[in-house]
């Protein structure tokens, strides 16, 4: 037996600790706990926000993956603390050092989220390199850190005229699996933090991708209820708004009904994200409960078996916004994900209580409206929880209950086992086929299912293919019987067509799980199989190809192994890697180009007049509060402004261009309450394009080379004609001609463009081969589909992830809701980036 003294005892103290055990901090290395770094420092700002001394919050991602935070509060502290050291130092190296602890009214931190003094330091500890710099007093302070340790002083390093604090750094690639952030997981947090503080401006700026994003509601959490009921069909059309201050606890509700048969209700504790809700949550819903059941007995709109409404039933087809303020809040961990404080629950139960009574009170037909939905949503519980009997199992292991199209696994540990959900029953005996049986479980799909979005539980119970699906995977449903512990399987994956009728399936699947199981999604247990569109054969050779992107690359590749390539501005053919440069150069120029279409611009005109002609027409970027889109100068277009709120750029060439239309007559919905015209010169397309044009000068091709020429119908005449001549001559005799393509059999083709000389390449790649272009899986064979959708060696599959809760609510309500018009303006807007198209035929 070995020797266990006290010299194997570690006590691991402030910046080892952290780097010792981050997980204890932040909620992981991953990708939750990286955004958790932003998420502290922007939760700081917020802070003194709340205190009223933040009015707008920065945030800037590089391309080198480093992050810039900026705020305009008060500025960290930087005079010297009681230990020797500038405050900033300390706050910056000591763990639970802040000035959050006591809640002195005197500094203004009644209530805030980050209590426990460490955010901002484990950010620090957690980075490769973080600098700090702090305007206050007039000057701007800067200290830098590598790995939480300073590496200079707190240094003046200029002058200021205002205050606040920016913070720059790079997370440690060590410590975090990867330092990659997600633009949607800060689009989420960031617009939640402008909805739950009135006025505050909070951007985001994402420099790798030229996405931007603007968070400012006026309206608070009004507007955020709002916001995620625009595309539903609501019962009453202003949300229903609660705000009370009781016993130094700040209370905010924010609620409106709609004739959905969902409940959302976002729950929020000093602006944290309380996801596992709370005592504020609980105390929400028992008085919501309360009041509409005593509302509906006193009025005698209860009958019979309808005597009591449960939560469930009055909740159905809410919105909801429960914001807490409070001055010592007890929270779950540093990740604050519940609200502890058992005080918070009564008080924020009172103040519902009383002020929704009074709202029913004074708006009767509303009142009934919501009762009569509530009443008929406890009908449909009755037949749900009938329904949800036919699906419930008894055991894990009782083989038995199980439905008789499963093909079920041996292995029973769910950690080691999968089931794909495969589209039709063709396709499922495939799948049965090519399966490991020992880990692999297949559940044939008949037919598309049901639209959640448009039914209630029990209906949707009532459909054969949902109730096998729910058995199947031994969870149960609702908020009652949802087990996740009881999930058979570690990974649930939908395995449908490559096609449109397949794409409708996965969405269908997917808004069923969204709105019934979100926490398969939250886990990580939820995936989407990948199956190749192409199989691209030559005698005995094959490849299995995933898309488009790839069949060009490997078009390409055939090709260049034939062929070699010449300008008839150089004297030697291109190498294979500079031909492939170029080819790589110019797809990369019209996806920028294509990337300016989106925006709305006409990228045609703006190469031609910019980069070939060298005549930079200015191009505007006109800002509204409805959006934004572009024009060039001289191309007139109206914008109608809210008067005595107009706000434009005192720039005469622009406000020439701008035709103001002041009428008061203009319908309300159409004016904007403010404009900006700026010039549009620093898009990210615009620069990346310059950057193109560089390389491709290298290899003697300029900008007019990239515009096709219309004079081709007899360039292979004269190729034959001039095979004689010198490269000079050639030039003289025809300078449309750039290209010439020599494949190995002494096959010669030519191009008079770079587009074109892309297009011939690919058409070159094509000779000889057959390319299979897969539309459903059961045109594969057992073998193939194995090889290439299910053996976990060689598979691709996509994992689900809940980054943005409310972009995922709209695009579901969009896509899947009862309104059409959202969905056709979907369509409209996004038709350019559609990506089911059958190029390649057979």
């Amino acid at each position: 037996m070995s020797d266990y003294t006290a010299k194997d005892i570690q006590a691991l103290e402030g910046w080892e600790a952290v780097r010792k055990r981050p997980s204890m901090y932040i909620a992981n290395t991953s990708t939750e706990g990286l955004h958790q770094l932003i998420t502290e420092l922007v939760d700081n700002s917020i802070d003194e926000a709340i205190a009223g001394y933040c009015k707008e919050i920065n945030v800037i991602i590089h391309p080198d993956n480093s992050v810039t935070e900026i705020d305009d509060g008060r500025g960290i502290p930087v005079d010297k603390h009681e230990s020797g050291r500038s405050a900033l130092e300390v706050i910056m190296t000591e763990l639970h050092s802040g000035g959050k602890f006591d809640g002195k009214s005197s500094i203004g931190y009644k209530v805030a989220g980050g209590l426990h003094g460490v955010g901002l330091t484990v950010v620090n500890f957690l980075s490769e390199w973080f600098q700090v710099e702090v305007r206050r007093n007039g000057n701007v302070y800067r200290q830098k850190y590598e790995f939480g340790r300073p590496v200079t002083e707190v240094k003046i390093v200029g002058k200021s005229t205002g205050n606040g604090t920016t913070n720059n750094f790079l997370p440690d690639k060590t410590i975090f699996e990867s330092i990659e952030f997600s633009f949607d997981m800060l689009s989420n947090r960031l617009r939640e933090l402008s909805f739950l503080n009135k006025g505050i401006k909070i951007s985001l700026t994402d420099e790798r991708t030229g996405k931007d994003r603007v968070f400012h509601y006026d309206g608070g959490i009004v507007s955020f209820v709002q916001l995620l009921n625009q595309n539903k069909n609501i019962l009453h059309n202003n949300p229903i708004y609660i705000q009370k201050e009781r016993d130094n606890v700040q209370v905010e509700v924010a609620l409106q009904f709609t004739d959905d048969y969902s409940e959302q209700v976002f729950c929020y504790a000093n602006n944290i994200n309380t996801h596992n809700g709370g005592t504020h949550l609980t105390g929400f819903r028992s008085a919501l409960t309360r009041v509409f059941n005593d509302y509906a007995k006193n009025r005698g709109l209860l009958k019979g078996s309808d005597a009591t409404l449960q939560g469930d039933d009055i909740r159905e087809g809410l919105t909801a916004v429960v914001s807490v303020k409070v001055p010592e809040p007890q929270f779950g961990g540093q990740t604050k994900d519940k609200l502890g404080n058992r005080e918070v629950q009564g008080i924020v139960e009172s103040v519902v209580n009383e002020e929704l009574s009074t709202y029913l009170e004074e708006n009767p037909s509303v009142a009934k409206n919501i009762v009569q939905k509530s009443v008929l949503a406890a009908q449909a519980r009755e037949a749900a929880r009938k329904a949800r009997e036919l699906t419930r199992r008894k055991g894990a292991l009782e083989d038995a209950d199980l439905p008789e199209t499963l093909a079920d696994c041996s292995e029973k540990s769910p950690e080691n086992s999968e089931i794909f959900l495969v589209e039709g029953i063709s396709a499922g005996g495939l799948a049965k086929q090519a399966r490991d049986r020992r880990f692999q479980a297949i559940l044939p799909m008949k037919g598309k299912g049901i639209n959640v979005e448009k039914w209630r539980l029990d209906k949707v119970l009532a459909n054969a293919t949902i109730r096998t699906l729910i058995t199947a995977l031994g969870t149960g449903i609702g908020l009652d019987d949802f087990d996740l512990a009881k999930l058979r399987y570690g990974k649930v994956i939908i395995m449908a067509d490559a096609d449109v009728d397949g794409a409708h399936i996965r969405t269908l699947l997917l808004a069923f799980f969204y709105r019934h199981m979100p926490e398969l999604i939250q886990k990580g247990h939820l995936y989407v199989a990948q199956p190749p569109l192409y199989r691209v054969y030559k005698g005995r050779k094959e490849k299995y190809i995933e898309n488009e992107h790839d069949m060009n690359k490997h078009l390409l590749d055939l090709a260049f192994e034939n062929i070699s390539i010449s300008n008839i501005r150089c004297e030697r053919p291109y190498t294979d890697l500079q031909a492939h440069q170029i080819i790589e150069n110019i797809s990369a120029l019209d996806k920028q180009l294509m990337s300016l279409r989106r925006r709305g611009i006409d990228a045609d005109r703006l190469f031609k007049d910019w980069f070939v002609n060298n005549i930079a027409t200015p191009l505007y970027r006109v800002k509204t509060n409805r959006g934004e889109y572009y024009k060039f100068e001289g191309e007139q277009f109206e914008v109608v402004i809210e008067p005595e709120k107009e706000k434009i750029e005192e720039e005469p060439e622009q406000l020439d261009m701008l035709d103001v239309n002041d009428d008061d007559t203009a319908s309300e919905p159409e004016k904007e309450n403010e404009v900006v015209i700026e010039e549009a010169t620093d898009l990210p397309e615009i620069k990346e394009i310059k950057l193109i044009l560089e390389k491709l000068s290298k290899r003697e091709i300029i900008p007019q080379d990239m515009i096709d020429s219309n004079n081709g119908a007899e360039k292979w005449e004269k190729w034959e004609e001039w095979e004689d001549e010198t490269l000079d001559d050639k030039k003289v005799k025809d300078d449309d001609v750039l290209f010439k393509m020599e494949e190995k059999d002494g096959s010669i083709n030519i191009a008079s463009s770079a587009r074109e000389l892309f297009e011939k390449i690919l058409e070159i790649g094509k000779h000889g081969i057959n390319v299979q272009r897969y539309k459903g899986l059961s045109e594969m064979n057992s073998e193939q589909l194995r090889v290439t959708t299910m053996d976990p060696v060689v598979r691709t599959l996509i994992q689900l992830k809940l980054e943005d809760v409310v972009e995922a609510d709209l695009m579901f309500t969009t896509l899947m809701g009862s309104k059409v018009e959202p969905r056709r303006e979907f369509i409209e807007k996004f038709a350019l980036q559609v990506t089911n198209l059958d190029i390649y035929g057979s």
